[in-house]
């Protein structure tokens, strides 16, 4: 086949881009003039200049055309004289409390030649079935109301179109849908008047717009909120959004979602980074909500500072947030709560609940761009094993390809592809390799020509094979819009047709933002097509989401369905969580990468994306030490835990930097990996209500207001607090405890007041974390080489009581591998220590399916914090064995003193019911 014109450049091209590649990461760092701002994007330029209530041509309520569908939902004709045709509007709810709100271009007549792109597969395919039948609308005086649920009402103003979710008892709103006026919905249009251009240009690239400006821009309202989160993914230290426009406010851009390869990006910044997902939470005393937008096109929103509308006396206690986006359609759901938890849960509802990981991509994972060969492979196996530092992933880039062929393998690296991997294996650990969507255009490379045969690529916007640039040089992208095409991307993950792969070796998605190095913003034209003719304008933010699901389905296909997959994957969408793993991408070595990491990472927890943390030293760039070191204490907590680094930095394996460093680092790592049985059981309740294991304070505390813009400290479920440290050289650092029952130093449990802030001295050897009383916390305190030979390890309890002398907590045990536990193949235990007496009772259900779990573990140790009496026995039933209570360590590590009463070797079965009883 003759290639393209435009690859006649190839050669300097090619050169340049190695360059690039080879420059110094400095050189390389995000520059703001290469990516649009909102004055350089036509839709955003336009819609956020208009004022409330200045549209010409504001919609309406077609009068007598709100009714009620056969399906159950209110359908409505939306309309203005200027319109080439009506909007039509269809609501709908789900329980307990969503409101789902669609429109779309009426097409039965004066048809444009292409539809309006409606996202698929992101949304459950039940999600119509669950749908309930709402009541006829009650209309009076130009106004609707619908009962949406026995305490909520859907109240639609007809002229001009308005709709509000209110308190069917006290009338007071919730949520709003243009309330300010700002709808507007841009109609696709038959044909391009001769005088009007639709072209955009951007630096050196055109977009030519052939179906011309279809924008639509809304304003929302929030009542009852003291500030709004969500919007991943941008970087910041705040957690709550920041204001974007309005008064007091300095000159900012709307935040960006737009899916982008960001180089170093900056840690104060709305711009976009790798990842999209458009819901918002609002919380304040008065309760929570959520808004979320299904669209993968470019969106833009502002959050408005009080008086942006120069309203005189600005409502308290509303935020208003203005939304854009270049393409698509409405199809937005409205969700009400009385907790923020109520909200999170409702969304993934909608969305789905993350996939539940096997237990070794719970541990510590070790990576780098690249580990050069076979023999460096085992030398970093060996050092971890050298220095006492458990690891259960080492990760090739990649560079261990031939020639950035994926799916393949450099054969001088790395000759024994299997034997590596059975080496690594022999030692319960595992191995990641990268894949991305990138194709080289090789046609001596069998999956090119496959794909090129098939006529599997992304076109161009003339119908060629899309052929763009990135790490091989001159490539193409697989259309995985198409089902067909994830299926045919599935199939190359099994062992025929990957070879040198074994059952131990996963997989991570990078660059499949898609990043292209020579396009717009080094991504893909957006002029682009796709199958069903559509352009890429419309599902760009969904391209990373569609790899990821065909990936993880090809590992799924690979295991016969019964191997749990891990997959890691720089973009994401909504929906993302049911397929893996996120990070935040390529972060920096340096203090304010790691403070940020914190909102980035809970920001991600609160949208449906659990399983997500940053990179453990910053990617970019030589750590010093010190900060190298807090950011193992921090990155420990992070639910994916993972040490990453540029390819022109140094090597930083932990052992690299001084003995008391070392001791340091395995300190923090031995944190995790004691904690795992309690990060597993978080990621089983994750997976079944989507509340994520790294939480906002507010998330478990939603009345204290001290909490609700607390970026830098952080819960792990509801029992473990912990506060990084984040600035160079700091002697001291303030921690606000909330609630009003006390909290225990997790390293020697001395108790803290709860409610108040505390000044604490900063210690070289860990940061401040504290457990909450009232919880019990599961743990494995015998330290192996990974986590799979720990599987067989006795627990130790960590009991820390409340005012009330009480404490709960739960412990959740499978296979760690396969999907049995969805056939009723677990054990889930309720610990409920009461009365001076500690209960294990199953809280597993009876109606899963016929296959059981087993497991011989007991729990040698359990450990009572805040225990008052002097009692030096207790009593274990059934079987009326007496045991001693003595003074024990909290923590087995080196150093720790006798601090608390601890029962010794009661070595009860965990998935036994019994209790013991303090004598």
């Amino acid at each position: 086949m003759d290639p393209p014109p435009r690859r006649l450049a190839a050669p300097l091209l090619l050169l340049l881009l190695l360059l690039l590649a080879a420059a110094p990461p400095a050189a390389r760092a995000w520059k703001r003039d290469e990516f649009r701002n909102c004055n350089q994007t036509p839709f955003c330029k336009r819609s956020r200049t208009r004022a409330p209530h200045s549209l010409d041509a504001p919609l309406s309520v077609s009068a007598g055309s709100l009714s009620v569908s056969p399906d159950g939902s209110v359908s409505a004709e939306l309309s203005h004289p200027s319109r080439p045709r009506p909007l039509v509007l269809r609501l709908s709810a789900l329980p307990p409390h969503a409101l789902r709100l669609q429109i779309d271009e009426d097409y039965s007549t004066a048809a444009p030649p292409h539809r309006r792109f409606q996202v698929p597969d992101v949304l459950l395919p039940d999600i119509e079935a669950r749908t309930l039948h709402l009541p006829k609308p009650k209309t009076a005086g130009g106004v609707s109301t619908v009962a949406l649920s026995s305490d909520l009402d859907v109240v639609v103003k007809h002229d001009p179109f308005e709709l509000t979710v209110r308190r069917a008892g006290s009338g007071d709103p919730v949520l709003s849908f243009n309330s300010h006026g700002l709808f507007d919905f841009e109609p696709l249009q038959v044909s391009k008047p001769e005088e009007e251009t639709w072209e955009e240009h951007f630096r050196s690239h055109t977009d030519k717009r052939p179906r011309g400006p279809q924008s639509i821009t809304f304003d929302v309202s929030f009542y009852g909120a003291d500030f709004v989160y969500g919007l991943p993914e941008h970087g910041s230290t705040s957690l709550a959004l920041r204001p974007t426009r309005g008064p007091g406010v300095e000159e900012s851009e709307p935040y960006r979602l737009f899916n982008l390869d960001v180089f170093e990006y900056l840690h104060e910044s709305p711009f976009g980074l790798y990842g999209s997902i458009p819901f918002m939470i609002g919380h304040g005393a008065q309760g929570s909500s959520g808004f979320f937008w299904l669209n993968a096109a470019e969106m833009q929103i502002d959050v408005l500072a009080p008086g942006w509308d120069e309203a005189a006396t600005p409502e308290h206690g509303r935020i208003d947030t203005l939304w854009m986006a270049e393409a698509g359609v409405v199809d937005a759901f409205f969700f009400v709560g009385s907790e923020p938890k109520d909200v999170v849960k409702q969304y993934i509802s909608v969305t789905g609940t993350p996939a539940m990981p096997q237990q070794f991509a719970t541990a510590y994972h070790q990576c780098r761009w690249n580990y050069r060969d076979e023999a460096d492979v085992d030398g970093v196996d060996a050092g971890f094993d050298e220095h006492d530092i458990p690891y259960d992933v080492l990760w090739l880039d990649i560079e261990h390809t031939d020639g950035k062929r994926y799916f393949t393998w450099d054969h001088s690296a790395f000759p024994n592809p299997e034997v590596m991997q059975r080496k690594i294996a022999d030692k319960g650990r595992k191995m990641v390799t990268i894949v991305d969507p990138h194709i080289k255009r090789d046609s001596a490379f069998h999956l090119h020509q496959e794909a090129t045969d098939k006529g599997y690529y992304v076109k161009d916007a003339n119908g060629n094979d899309y052929d763009g640039w990135c790490w091989p040089g001159s490539s193409s992208y697989p259309d995985m819009l198409n089902p067909e095409i994830r299926e045919w991307w599935a199939d190359k993950f099994s062992y025929e047709n990957y070879k040198g792969s074994t059952p131990t070796l996963y997989i991570w998605n990078d660059m499949n933002e898609p990043s292209v190095f020579n396009g717009p913003e080094v991504t893909m034209p957006r002029d682009a097509l796709h199958y069903g003719d559509v352009e890429h304008r419309e599902l760009h933010n969904a391209y990373g989401y569609y790899f990821h699901m065909a990936t993880a389905d090809g590992l799924l296909k690979r295991g016969e369905g019964k191997d749990r997959p891990f997959v890691l994957s720089r973009a994401f969408f909504a929906g993302s969580q049911r397929y893996g793993a996120v990070w935040t991408g390529d972060n920096s070595a340096d203090w304010d990468h790691l403070k940020s990491s914190i909102p980035m990472v809970l920001t991600l927890g609160l949208t449906g994306l659990p399983f997500s943390g940053a990179d453990v030293g910053g990617f970019f760039g030589n750590p010093e030490p010190d900060l190298l070191v807090r950011w193992y204490q921090v990155g420990a907590f992070y639910p994916f835990f993972r040490g990453h680094a540029h390819h022109d930095t140094k090597r930083r394996e932990p052992w690299l930097f001084g003995e008391r460093r070392t001791a340091i680092i395995r300190e923090a790592i031995h944190v995790r990996y004691s904690l795992l049985p309690y990060f597993y059981t978080l990621f089983r309740e994750a997976s079944v209500t989507g509340i994520p294991v790294m939480r906002p304070l507010w998330l478990e505390f939603p009345d204290d207001k001290e909490t609700y813009n607390n970026g830098e400290a952080f819960m792990v479920g509801p029992s473990i607090l912990a506060q990084g440290i984040y600035e160079e050289g700091q002697k001291s650092v303030s921690v606000y405890l909330p609630g009003k029952e006390s909290w225990y130093d997790l390293r020697n449990g001395s108790p803290y007041k709860g409610s108040v802030s505390h000044k604490l001295p900063v210690l070289e050897d860990s940061i401040p974390s504290f457990q909450r009383g009232g919880t019990i916390v599961p743990r494995k305190d015998r330290f192996r080489r990974s986590s799979t030979q720990m599987v067989n390890d006795p627990y130790t309890l960590v009991i820390a009581l409340n005012s009330s002398n009480a404490a709960e907590g739960e412990l959740y045990v499978d296979d760690g591998k396969s999907y049995d536990y969805q056939q009723g193949a677990f054990i889930h235990r309720r610990f409920v220590f009461a009365d001076n007496k500690l209960t294990s009772v199953n809280i597993a259900p009876d109606s899963l399916g016929k296959k059981k779990f087993t497991s011989e573990c007991v729990i040698e140790r359990i450990i009572i914090l805040g225990l008052r009496s002097g009692a030096k026995k207790a009593i274990i039933e059934p079987g009326n064995q007496e045991v001693e209570i003595e003074s024990g360590p909290v923590s087995l590590r080196s150093g720790s003193s006798p601090v608390a009463p601890t029962i010794r070797r009661p070595n009860v079965c965990t998935a036994d019911d019994w209790t013991i009883r303090i004598a």
